[in-house]
């Protein structure tokens, strides 16, 4: 039930990890003072039992805002859906003090600092990686995790061990993992996507429908003990 779960841990402002997303954070508080420039903190209920999962902020988006997938093209696609699907309600309005509130949904990125060019190294994923991993591990834990694009969905992959060739990544896949735990993939709601085609709100709605017919078949199912 919503509110049973304790938070998650959240990096902190001026998380040191990772040198080069340092750099790009100090540069950006420099040429915007105003905006957030820090890691991005998790949105929606810690106890929730759908978790989305990104790639990274969005410079002029979510670095902006601070709120993930707020402010920026992907959100245009992604809360509307949500709203839609009954996994919000609210009205989006792409800024962090409209009244959206997610309804057992909860939502991510794998990495939560934004990277230069929106292209994290693959030593900047695994190291926000422990982030990522308190997010799907502890308990009360989410019984659905829907991946946005393949970095998104190879980092679930990588939480829980699994081997990366067993769950290929592909548009609409559903796969249930060995504790139970579905993973749902998608492209990314990116504004590259939706606009060469790749990715049609037609396309993105039928994997909401998967989402929330997993969500009810698994409505009984008791919660996964780490």
């Amino acid at each position: 039930m919503a509110g049973e779960g304790r938070d998650r841990a959240q990096p902190p402002r001026d998380c040191p990890l990772c040198p080069r997303l340092v750099a790009y954070r100090l540069a950006n508080r420099r040429r915007h003072p105003q905006w957030h420039n820090a890691p991005v903190p998790s949105f929606g209920d810690p106890a929730a039992a759908l978790l989305i999962v990104g790639l990274a902020p969005g410079v002029a988006g979510a670095n902006r805002t601070g709120r993930p997938f707020t402010g920026d093209y992907a959100g245009e696609i992604l809360y509307p859906a949500l709203l839609r699907h009954g996994l919000a309600r609210g009205s989006y309005a792409a800024r962090p003090d409209d009244d959206l509130e997610p309804v057992d949904c909860r939502i991510t990125n794998a990495v939560r600092c934004v990277p230069p060019e929106n292209k994290p190294t693959g030593e900047e994923i695994a190291t926000c990686r422990p982030f990522l991993r308190d997010e799907l591990l502890v308990e009360p834990r989410p019984r659905i995790a829907l991946s946005l694009g393949r970095i998104a969905h190879d980092s679930v992959l990588r939480v829980f061990g699994c081997r990366l060739r067993d769950f290929p990544f592909r548009h609409g896949a559903s796969y249930r993992l060995e504790d139970g735990t579905w993973l749902v993939s998608s492209y990314h709601c990116s504004r590259y996507n939706m606009n060469t085609g790749r990715l049609t709100e037609e396309m993105f709605d039928a994997v909401m429908k998967r989402v929330v017919e997993l969500l009810g078949e698994t409505s009984g199912c008791a919660r996964l003990a780490v």
